[in-house]
């Protein structure tokens, strides 16, 4: 069946690959801090270990959404490690780092986030897709707070 939302299949396409970055992004992030999470030892244990656990499970919903919103496109949303590696910009951690480097990454990768929903909502915007705009917006705010609100953990 045709899909017909008002936004043409090339803009469809397009918007999808802007998006998969995102949930790229979005997904790798969600590792990282989950990741954190487990691992953080020091004077900051209790606060920061409930905070990035707040934080994981937020990302872990945005995901779903923002993957809901590309299949809403009628485009594939990637879903394996080996995809989401090539998409992101976020760099993965191999090791433990200490507390101040687990949060100068998080801070980091908010910020990659950030500027990768930018470049989605201008696609959306040039497309006409303001539901896609939408919840990109949201998902901008969302990285730009939690990264002000890392960062001043490091003040």
């Amino acid at each position: 069946m045709a899909i017909s939302i008002g936004i043409a299949k090339k803009d469809r396409e397009q918007i999808g690959e802007q998006l998969s970055k995102l949930l790229a992004d979005t997904y790798s992030l969600y590792l990282k801090t989950h990741s954190f999470h487990w691992n953080i030892t020091g004077p900051q244990f209790n606060s920061l270990h409930t905070m990035f656990e707040t934080q994981y499970n937020e990302l872990w919903l945005a995901a779903d959404e923002v993957a809901e919103r590309i299949r809403t496109l009628d485009v594939f949303a990637p879903g394996s490690y080996s995809q989401f590696g090539k998409l992101t910009a976020i760099k993965e951690e191999a090791g433990v780092p200490d507390w101040k480097e687990m949060v100068g990454q998080l801070v980091e990768g908010h910020e990659i986030a950030a500027h990768t929903a930018r470049q989605v909502i201008k696609v959306a915007d040039d497309a006409g897709d303001e539901g896609t705009a939408d919840i990109v917006t949201g998902r901008l705010k969302e990285h730009e707070k939690t990264a002000w609100m890392l960062r001043s953990l490091l003040k």
